[in-house]
């Protein structure tokens, strides 16, 4: 096995056993990069120097008994929405051609002192408001969307051209690539993960969160981004964590909500049945399961784009008048009609979330988690513009992808996307897992138990 087949988990414990050095590591890594970058284009830029000075450094540190924990010296990925001093956040747009960071992100810089290794900027869908990141191809068929907006940083995780990697979610962006990619995301609880220096596109939808290849590397990478941070008026003030799942997989009392409405609807049968197997999985490892009738389900959309379109505009308010040519015609049409949307309508939505939330705690009193289809489809050909469901009814791509990752921003509970499975053409399925606020320890020891059950995953075929 080469070096950047490992887990984080993996390379962590083997870095502090000294029987692989960071150097080794970041190089293996690199060589990765230039092997498949060409084919799949997941990094706006890669800092190999910069990657290789920092690695051995790590290794330094290292060798003199100065261990900062399982990231340091460990390869990673950030999508090019998260400033790092002195490096350009592009946001994949020509809009940010000359811009530069003046200082690190809370993440970028709560990931360095943990001593993990940068290796550059991954693509996102220009300004994060997309969900297929076309620019980038998908890691198991090059042919097929990579989902979005977090494009990059899934592909670099997928193809083994980074570790781990970190990617923003406000409607699904960090879980829809994961699982068209076969990798595991994570969306936090709304505030759990600060936001300071990261370029936002709806301000009550954004949150920031891991994209691994296991849920235990997830773990690992939440515990170092988690924390308040005053700078960031949504940062929640909670208690340091660690957020490891604990061994074992037994699920004995755990209630797992299998939802009645909205989330089966409209799926790929492969999809559903994939996701209905691994349910029963969880059944058989103790877990009861009940069933759960989904709130609200005729506002979610309406709720979604109604808060995130408005936000969107008012923050690109001053470059789209100064340089709308500069931006892709799709993002450019949704920024221009945010334009037009009432102030009445911003604010039924914003009441349609507080009902939302509301009703979503009330049914989280009832089970522990829910288990639902992260995507209703897997990843479709370059190009698709809807998906055709067997009722003869027609579906935007990004509606569809966006459809069942939405309630998770718009009521700010954290969601965790692990994969679950193959369909006949050899596309990932994902299954999402959905908890109470701050229930991340639960949702993440479930995912946990259900990985150790299933045979290792390669990388991605494509790669």
């Amino acid at each position: 096995m080469h070096p950047y087949e490992l887990s984080l988990t993996a390379a962590a414990s083997a870095i502090r056993a000294r029987q692989l050095s960071p150097v080794e590591l970041a190089d293996s890594v690199l060589q990765r990069i230039a092997q498949v970058e060409p084919h799949l284009q997941a990094y706006v830029t890669v800092t190999a120097e910069h990657t290789r000075r920092a690695a051995r450094e790590a290794e330094r540190d290292i060798a003199a008994g100065r261990y900062r924990g399982p990231l340091h010296g460990i390869p990673m990925g950030l999508k090019d929405l998260i400033d790092v001093a002195g490096l350009a956040t592009s946001a994949s747009s020509r809009v940010r051609a000359d811009h530069r960071a003046q200082a690190d992100s809370t993440v970028a810089a709560r990931l360095s002192a943990a001593g993990a290794v940068l290796l550059g900027k991954t693509h996102t869908h220009e300004f994060a408001y997309g969900l297929t990141t076309p620019q980038t191809h998908n890691a198991w068929d090059a042919g097929r969307v990579v989902g979005g907006s977090s494009g990059g940083s899934a592909v670099a995780v997928a193809s083994g051209a980074a570790t781990f990697a970190v990617g923003t979610d406000t409607g699904g962006s960090i879980r829809v690539p994961a699982a068209l990619n076969g990798v595991v995301g994570l969306k936090p609880t709304y505030g759990l993960v600060p936001r300071h220096g990261v370029t936002s596109l709806s301000w009550s939808l954004d949150h920031v969160g891991p994209v691994t290849r296991t849920v235990e590397d997830a773990a690992l990478v939440l515990t170092a981004l988690a924390g308040h941070d005053a700078r960031d008026p949504a940062s929640l003030t909670t208690p340091a964590t660690d957020h490891r799942p604990a061994a074992g997989t037994d699920l004995t009392g755990l209630r797992v909500g299998v939802p009645r409405t909205y989330y089966f609807d409209h799926v790929d049968p492969e999809i559903e049945a994939a996701v209905r197997q691994a349910i029963d999985q969880l059944q058989a490892l103790g877990a009861r399961l009940v069933e759960v009738e989904i709130p609200l389900t005729r506002y979610i959309q309406a709720t979604q784009w109604g808060l995130m379109v408005a936000e969107a505009t008012a923050y690109h308010e001053g470059t789209l008048r100064a340089v709308p040519e500069l931006y892709q015609a799709d993002v450019r049409i949704l920024l221009e009609a945010g334009e037009l949307m009432p102030a009445g309508d911003y604010l039924r939505a914003q009441r349609s979330r507080t009902l939302m939330r509301q009703e979503w705690a009330r049914m989280l009193t009832e089970v522990d988690v829910i288990a639902a289809p992260t995507v209703p489809a897997t990843a479709v050909k370059a190009g698709q513009e809807t998906i055709t469901w067997a009722d003869g009814t027609d579906e935007g791509v990004s509606d569809a992808y966006v459809r069942l990752s939405s309630p998770a921003n718009i009521t700010g509970v954290p969601s965790l996307s692990i994969p679950v499975g193959h369909d006949t053409a050899g596309l990932p399925i994902g299954m999402q897992l959905l908890g109470r606020p701050l229930g991340e320890n639960t949702l993440l020891r479930v995912g946990h138990v259900y990985e150790q059950t299933q045979p290792a995953r390669d990388l991605a075929r494509a790669a």
